[in-house]
């Protein structure tokens, strides 16, 4: 691995885990669908004109194709517009932790589901990684932490992961921003819908909400996908995987920074057997490979 390719992981780790705090901000102005559909319309329409300026065309591949369906529903639509909503109630960095755990769901679905062979290490991950979730639950739901909020948040890492493991060929074919930006279209279309069906659009504008959807639809939405899956071009989805380990260290960092949200011994201690299980695992799978 590259000091480039080390480099796009840290960056691209970084602004994963900040757009829970940018959401978080979000939420307490606005509709969380509605501002989640808006947000997916206009990145959407930032990344097809970006395609059509660097010469990318709307002819995709079959893998593109469903690339572009698969990932704008199932991250775009339920696992972003998910986390918005529990959000609400929620606070960012506990949505982050629980967003981290997606390499642990993904190697597990492949060790039970697909038959994957898990070495070990890769066992010893799994174990470790839940070991961390259940003591950091254990000591949010002691303070009366929204469970409903929590559950939604569960579901929309399972949904990523579902993403994850049918987007292996994902990248391929060229037309990389183009794909990027269509994705984007799907989510807009679902949430707008779901808005439409039961929101009321109250939106508080404040300096603090604008500056957070514009950072959100630049960074997080496009300038992180397009690192993403040009670092999984670049050198694998396995190894850019590992980066995921920095996650739960960059979400709550961010939100105790930019938010106040106040982490205890047992939370500190949860995220890193989380981060170590993580890098156990993704370790374990270059491993293998």
């Amino acid at each position: 691995m590259d000091i480039r390719a080390i480099a796009m992981g840290l960056t691209f780790a970084f602004i994963w885990s900040s757009a829970f705090t940018s959401a978080r901000i979000i939420v307490t102005h606005a509709p969380p669908f509605a501002a989640s559909a808006v947000r997916f319309a206009i990145a959407g329409c930032i990344g097809v004109a970006i395609a059509w300026a660097l010469g990318q065309s709307w002819r995709l591949t079959r893998d593109q194709c469903r690339a572009t369906l698969v990932f704008g529903l199932c991250q775009n639509a339920i696992y972003l517009g998910l986390n918005f909503y529990a959000m609400q109630t929620v606070e960012a960095s506990l949505a982050s932790i629980i967003a981290s755990t997606m390499p642990l769901m993904v190697a597990a679905a492949g060790w039970v589901v697909f038959r994957d062979r898990l070495p070990a290490l890769g066992v010893a991950g799994l174990i470790l990684g839940i070991g961390g979730v259940m003591l950091i639950m254990g000591a949010r739901l002691g303070t009366g932490v929204d469970t409903f909020g929590i559950a939604l948040c569960v579901i929309a890492a399972v949904a990523l992961t579902v993403a994850t493991l049918m987007m292996r060929t994902m990248s391929s074919g060229g037309n990389l921003m183009m794909v990027v930006g269509l994705q984007m279209f799907v989510g807009a279309i679902v949430l707008g819908i779901a808005s439409a069906l039961t929101e009321t659009i109250t939106v508080t504008v404040t300096p603090a909400f604008v500056a957070a959807f514009v950072y959100t639809i630049f960074v997080p939405g496009l300038l992180a996908t397009f690192i993403w899956f040009t670092l999984v071009q670049r050198i694998g989805a396995t190894k850019a995987a590992t980066f995921h380990f920095l996650n739960p260290f960059f979400g709550v960092a961010v939100a105790a920074a930019l938010l106040g949200e106040r982490l205890g011994p047992q939370d500190i201690v949860g995220v890193a057997i989380i981060a170590a299980g993580i890098l156990a695992v993704q370790v374990s799978r270059q491993a293998k490979t």
